[in-house]
């Protein structure tokens, strides 16, 4: 990409653990539980990217903070999946801390635009 937003690193490492989240359920046939967790892993990138776009600090980081509990919402989807074996142990844990350093770039985002200038 070659706009300002793919200079940020939160949202290139959003993009890829929901392609990779993609991939990961692609054979899955509960479709109800497929859904919830591809919306979940692409409203990451997705708000980074709206709230990058709004022009506003206070905007910026209230997407940010939505971004983030789509984090800990598809956290809870990958725990599921590996444990109804729909994720690989290892696989899940890779995607478990993914997620997990994500949402801590994103919390120091957060706080950043959140300090007093």
């Amino acid at each position: 990409m070659e706009d300002a937003l793919g200079n940020l690193e939160v949202w290139k490492r959003g993009c890829r653990l929901a392609v990779k989240t993609y991939q990961v359920i692609s054979k899955c046939t509960d479709f109800g539980f497929k859904d919830q967790m591809t919306r979940a892993a692409v409203s990451i990138p997705s708000n980074i990217a709206e709230g990058f776009e709004r022009n506003s600090k206070k905007d910026f980081s209230n997407y940010l903070r939505i971004a983030r509990g789509s984090c800990a919402e598809l956290r809870t989807q990958i725990y599921i999946g590996r444990d109804i074996d729909l994720i690989d142990e290892d696989l899940a844990q890779q995607m478990i801390n993914e997620a997990l350093e994500i949402s801590k770039m994103l919390q120091g985002l957060i706080n950043r635009y959140n300090r007093k200038d």
